[in-house]
């Protein structure tokens, strides 16, 4: 994947307009709206048929015997870390590109990250044996600085919408390293603690149930239109992602002038 937008951009002659639409195309922020709006949508018309079938699009879970309540924490929790995977380390490895080179650095390093993360996702940790933990333990060291920045980020994205920040700050700080994953509970202990809302508890995987701790747990469990706040979340999250983005780049370009 990195290596064919590597060519692609080689012959565009390294075109704005195509930089631009590969950075564009990496970051997941509308599409993971997109895909989770399809499901609260059926659960404010109360289909939970529909709303089921929309989650299993979205989730590795087993999400046939969900119920309301169930899934509107797996909505949640599919945002919280995807907010992290899908936007807030993609824009961080397109930071280290553009340091790297302002040029064309920022698409070839977010799309060797991108290729990483789908590696990770295709061939599973246990499915693959060997080759599946060789590419889960390289998601986890790509997204490791990532995880812990977005954590911060949700949280100051917290305290702009009007959130207890130093009771969503000490949820983070506490149940952060609570899951098996070194990285993913970061963004979901994160959500969790500005939302107010109690996520984890564990699902079924295969037939097989998972158990995993609880973040925030002695909160309540998500409502429905807890969904819409953590859109909410995400979108001034990823603003704050990109700004800083934007405002670090322009002072790099700067400096190479000077």
């Amino acid at each position: 994947m990195g290596l064919t937008v590597a060519l692609i951009l080689y012959i565009s002659d390294y075109n704005f307009i195509v930089q631009v639409y590969f950075l564009y195309s990496a970051i997941a922020w509308k599409d993971l709206k997109d895909e989770t709006r399809n499901i609260f949508q059926s659960l404010i018309e109360n289909d939970i048929i529909s709303a089921r079938k929309y989650l299993s699009f979205v989730v590795g879970r087993d999400t046939e015997n969900l119920n309301q309540n169930e899934i509107t924490r797996s909505v949640i929790e599919t945002i919280s870390e995807n907010s992290t995977d899908g936007v807030i380390s993609v824009i961080f490895f397109a930071l280290i590109g553009h340091v790297i080179n302002p040029y064309y650095g920022m698409n070839i390093s977010v799309w060797l990250f991108k290729s990483a993360s789908t590696l990770d996702s295709m061939l599973g940790y246990k499915a693959y044996g060997n080759y599946g933990k060789a590419s889960a333990r390289l998601d986890d060291f790509l997204n490791f600085i990532p995880a812990r920045l977005g954590g911060i980020i949700i949280v100051m994205a917290g305290k702009l919408t009007g959130c207890n920040f130093r009771k969503a700050f000490k949820i983070f700080m506490t149940d952060r390293l609570k899951h098996d994953s070194p990285n993913s509970a970061h963004g979901e202990s994160a959500f969790s603690g500005v939302l107010g809302v109690r996520l984890g508890g564990g699902a079924y995987y295969g037939g097989k149930f998972i158990k995993r701790p609880f973040l925030n747990e002695k909160a309540k469990d998500p409502e429905i239109y807890d969904i819409l706040r953590a859109f909410n979340l995400l979108d001034v999250s990823c603003s704050i992602s990109v700004i800083t983005a934007v405002i670090f780049s322009l002072l790099h370009a700067y400096s190479l002038r000077v």
